[in-house]
C-alpha cells in the first residue's frame, strides 16, 4: 500500500461524510422549514383576526363614540356662543 491509495481513500471517504452532511443539513433545513411555516400561518391568521376585530371596533364603537363627542362639543359651542350675546357689559369694556 503506497499512500496514493491512503490518500485516495481518504478522499473518497470525506467525500461520502460530506454527501451524508449535506443530505442531513437538507432534510433539517426541510424540517425546520415545515415547522416555520406552519408557525407563520398561525401567526398570519391570528393578525386577520386581529385586523378583522380592530377594524369592526372602530366601525361599531369609535365611530359612533367621536360622533357623540362631536355632536356634545357642537352644542357646546353653541350654547357659549349664544350666551356671549346675552352676557351684560361690565364697566363699559367690551368683553
Amino acid at each position: 500500500m503506497s499512500i496514493d491509495w491512503f490518500r485516495d481513500l481518504i478522499i473518497c471517504i470525506f467525500g461520502l461524510v460530506a454527501t451524508g452532511a449535506l443530505i442531513f443539513l437538507a432534510v433539517l433545513s426541510y424540517l425546520l422549514y415545515r415547522r416555520t411555516r406552519s408557525i407563520l400561518d398561525s401567526i398570519k391568521a391570528t393578525s386577520t383576526t386581529i385586523q378583522r376585530i380592530s377594524s369592526y371596533v372602530g366601525e361599531e364603537v369609535v365611530k359612533p363614540v367621536v360622533q357623540v363627542a362631536a355632536m356634545v362639543q357642537g352644542i357646546r359651542q353653541g350654547i357659549d356662543t349664544i350666551g356671549k350675546f346675552f352676557k351684560k357689559q361690565e364697566g363699559g369694556k367690551d368683553v
